[in-house]
């Protein structure tokens, strides 16, 4: 089935589906790195670098449809070819007439204009992907394939709502979120977006993931980790809204303002208060060692139903407790992310724990850990990366000591 003619078939057609292919690959090679086979694997990794892009006329269709007949009158220039094409949009560059900015001057401006019938295609895109990956047996029965594409479906529908997108941007870009915070810029939106097109502030820097190369001092790479770090954990325990998705594309270092853009809030998603108090409970169990406390949060959040047997407790308990290692009193600090790293030891660690847990998990992970899981994972990759020295357990202390349960 995997040979080479058959493998550059699947990405073609799983690059054309877009969306939901390029959603999975994203998924999987975040969130469950080093479960899929590698044949699998290289598919997704090779669809995440494949996006097509829309022809002109159906470009053209999709912003007459959303903005009007003569959406081109808000734009003193707007430039027909993309410069990026994400899971379920392209990006164009632009500029804004003053006569519609919210600045009053003219404003160059992204604009991100969604592929037509993503929306409507989810559905049998996910089907399709199910019965590619399970036709040849070639997944893990505790990978719990279902409840994985059940998530996949909520999050793609989220992310296809461009006006979902455009409040959450605001929200952060308020004083009570982010608006005072120097360290981040989050663009502002300009009023007469729609769900299918999404105008904001264009920002001139260049992706995290592509920062390594770009010259920057340990200093630069040790704040860009820092800072990212401490983002997600402001997410989840001051806002409990999280932008989920780690791709590095999403964060765009700008080396003359020394600022972190944030540029895609499509996957953001909110937490209860319940579940993060639960989960944070777990979480400092992990960081203290405590192992029975850990098994009794983990089955309180879901992860665990009570009637594993010990080697499956054993194999989480140790995961846990190895992924909150940043966060302990007793792990010396700066923390380094680097190669030959105390956390490159680490990783290898959980990795292999994996296949333990896929063997004797009785249950699927809860639906707001998919996410959640994949953002924190996704910073500690960064900073690793990056080759990143973090004072992980000051940022956590500085975080959560705020925080109060119940």
């Amino acid at each position: 089935m995997m040979t080479e003619a058959n493998i550059k078939r699947l990405v073609s057609k799983l690059s054309q589906m877009r969306g939901a292919a390029l959603k999975l690959g994203q998924f999987m090679s975040i969130q469950d790195t080093h479960i899929l086979p590698p044949e699998i694997d290289k598919i997704f990794r090779r669809v995440q670098d494949s996006a097509h892009y829309m022809p002109d006329w159906q470009m053209e269709q999709v912003m007459s449809t959303a903005l009007g007949p003569s959406w081109s009158e808000n734009f003193i220039s707007f430039d027909r070819i993309p410069f990026a094409a994400a899971s379920i949009g392209q990006v164009h560059t632009a500029i804004l007439a003053a006569s519609v900015s919210p600045t009053g001057k003219e404003e160059r401006v992204a604009v991100k204009i969604q592929f037509p019938n993503i929306v409507n295609s989810i559905e049998s895109d996910l089907g399709y992907i199910k019965l590619l990956l399970t036709a040849g047996k070639l997944l893990p029965k505790g990978l719990f394939l279902d409840r994985t594409i059940s998530v996949m479906k909520a999050e793609l529908a989220d992310e296809c709502d461009y006006v979902r997108e455009a409040s959450y941007l605001k929200t952060f870009g308020t004083p009570e979120y982010l608006g005072k915070d120097s360290r981040f810029k989050v663009p502002w939106v300009w009023d007469g977006s729609a769900s299918t097109v999404l105008v904001m502030e264009r920002v001139d820097g260049v992706s995290v993931g592509e920062a390594d190369a770009s010259n920057l001092t340990q200093n630069d790479r040790n704040d860009i980790s820092a800072w990212i770090i401490e983002l997600c954990l402001k997410e989840l325990f001051e806002f409990r809204a999280m932008q989920t998705d780690p791709n590095w594309t999403n964060f765009l270092w700008n080396s003359d303002t020394r600022q972190i853009e944030l540029v895609d809030f499509g996957a953001t998603r909110e937490y209860s208060k319940e579940f993060m108090d639960s989960w944070l409970s777990l979480l400092q169990a992990a960081a203290l060692g405590d192992r029975e406390a850990c098994v009794e949060w983990s089955t309180k959040v879901g992860y665990l139903t009570g009637e594993e047997n010990q080697v499956m407790l054993d194999a989480h308990v140790n995961s846990m407790t190895l992924l909150a290692t940043p966060f302990k009193a007793s792990t010396p600090q700066p923390f380094s992310f680097g190669q030959g790293s105390q956390w490159a030891d680490i990783t290898a660690e959980i990795r292999a724990q994996i296949p333990v847990m896929l063997q004797h998990r009785l249950t699927p992970p809860p639906k707001e850990t998919y996410s959640l899981n994949r953002k924190l994972s996704g910073s500690f990759l960064l900073a690793s990366r990056l080759g990143a020295r973090v004072d992980t357990k000051a940022i956590w202390d500085k975080v959560v000591g705020k925080y109060t349960l119940g």
